[in-house]
């Protein structure tokens, strides 16, 4: 049960007439009693009056995806099986970061009908986002009181990352295509695999001309004479990608208002994406002292949708990386020669140690990238020395890049290449080094 404002003045018109008949006069507290009895009883009967929130039935209606930032409609139907009308308000308890527009609606709903209640939700979180109960006020005819429920209407909706460096991919995709000589744009020797025999033309690499195919061609009678044929290669196909994403503590630090582990997500969906169209094979791993998701076998539109699928539910663990491990986990992937991507953080040299003690075992056998998101305010900072506060600042940013670049040397002395950039920034700047190695056979 609940009051409503309206009660709530008419109780108070009570002190009327104390204050026109006198305070200190039993006629005014006999009047005053009789009123607080009246005001009692008509609430009593507004709430006999009321239809019960008790006999209404709930349906919910939800999308099963939505992308973290985009809308999605809650649809909730609310059927009355009671014999009065409902008049009231309906409160919809979905938790905060589901970012729900209206949470309290009005209703009216007329005995044996239904209705149709419609939120817009836009998560600002990801991951599974629940809502267990639905909360029915129904009010009297006098509108002084309302009977009141709480009932189960339970719904999941899943927020998956945004996605948000897909818009980088057809650049990327072009690229790809030039390597793959499938545009007008020719790269000569690019590539390590044979793709096929072509007659020569002035300005083709002499090492690549093909003589037992130049032999078979020539025809003495033909009157064309000797056709020199050379070969083309493409880029490398159905290589092996591995993307391990580091859940450690140190990804959820917030990089320009994004978590370092969404900055991980973007950039292996991005890398995912433009590999799976080149023809290799492409794993996930998201690891720290344990498996927290994992994508093999997939390829094409399933990957991209398995990857979003698990990468929704991972958050950091706060505590330390074991990359120890990190090699039996890949031993178990694959046993063959592959690129491995680091998503982890390279900042601090003493976090760093266990990543540089497993490199040399890991670049023995992969091609390993290590990719990590860098501070823009860092950088920023820098050039800030306009007072004793801004040229400390200054100081502690120059230390921070400091130590940024002594992991990326002993990284590189240790066979792996290091790829760094803001949030923004590092999603394209790994594809691109993926492109670069591809095009070079590296792969």
């Amino acid at each position: 049960m609940t009051l409503s404002g309206r009660f709530v003045a008419l109780l108070a018109l009570g002190v009327v007439p104390v204050v026109a008949l006198g305070a200190q006069t039993g006629t005014a507290y006999l009047a005053l009693g009789g009123w607080v009895l009246l005001c009692l009883v008509l609430v009593a009967l507004d709430l006999v009056l009321a239809a019960s929130p008790r006999r209404v039935v709930l349906e919910r209606r939800l999308p099963a995806r939505v992308r973290l930032g985009a809308d999605a409609a809650s649809e909730l139907y609310v059927t009355n099986t009671g014999r009065r009308t409902i008049r009231g308000t309906l409160r919809d308890a979905w938790e905060p970061s589901a970012g729900i527009d209206r949470s309290r609606t009005p209703i009216v709903v007329p005995s044996r009908e239904r209705r149709r209640v419609v939120s817009t939700l836009t998560p600002w979180r990801r991951g599974e986002r629940h809502v267990a109960e639905v909360t029915v006020r129904a009010w009297g005819p006098l509108h002084l009181g309302a009977r009141q429920a709480t009932l189960e209407a339970p719904g999941r909706i899943r927020v998956l990352p945004p996605f948000t460096s897909r818009k980088h991919l057809p650049s990327r995709l072009a690229r790809l295509r030039e390597l793959d000589g499938m545009t007008s744009v020719m790269l000569r020797g690019q590539g390590t695999e044979f793709d096929s025999l072509r007659e020569y033309v002035r300005g083709d690499d002499v090492r690549s001309i093909d003589w037992r195919a130049t032999a078979r061609r020539h025809d003495p009678n033909g009157g064309r004479g000797a056709r020199v044929m050379v070969r083309t290669w493409r880029p490398e196909r159905d290589r092996r990608v591995i993307i391990v994403i580091d859940t450690a503590r140190t990804s959820a630090a917030r990089i320009d208002d994004e978590p370092r582990i969404d900055t991980a997500f973007e950039s292996a969906l991005l890398l995912g994406a433009l590999a799976s169209r080149a023809g290799d094979r492409v794993d996930l791993l998201a690891y720290d002292r344990a498996v927290r998701g994992r994508v093999q076998g997939a390829s094409g539109p399933e990957l991209l949708s398995r990857m979003v699928d698990v990468m929704a539910g991972i958050e950091p663990a706060l505590i330390e990386m074991d990359w120890s491990a990190v090699p039996s986990q890949l031993a178990a992937i694959t046993s063959q020669r592959s690129l491995v991507v680091l998503l982890t953080s390279i900042e601090a040299p003493g976090a760093s140690r266990g990543l540089l003690s497993v490199l040399p075992q890991l670049t023995k056998r992969h091609t390993v990238v290590v990719a990590s998101v860098t501070d823009p305010e860092t950088l920023r900072a820098t050039a800030e020395r306009t007072d004793r506060e801004s040229v400390y600042r200054a100081a502690a940013a120059e230390r921070a890049l400091l130590d940024v670049a002594r992991v990326t040397s002993a990284i590189q002395r240790s066979g792996a290449d290091v790829v760094t950039g803001s949030p923004a920034d590092l999603p394209p700047a790994l594809s691109d080094r993926y492109l670069a190695l591809k095009a070079a056979g590296r792969l």
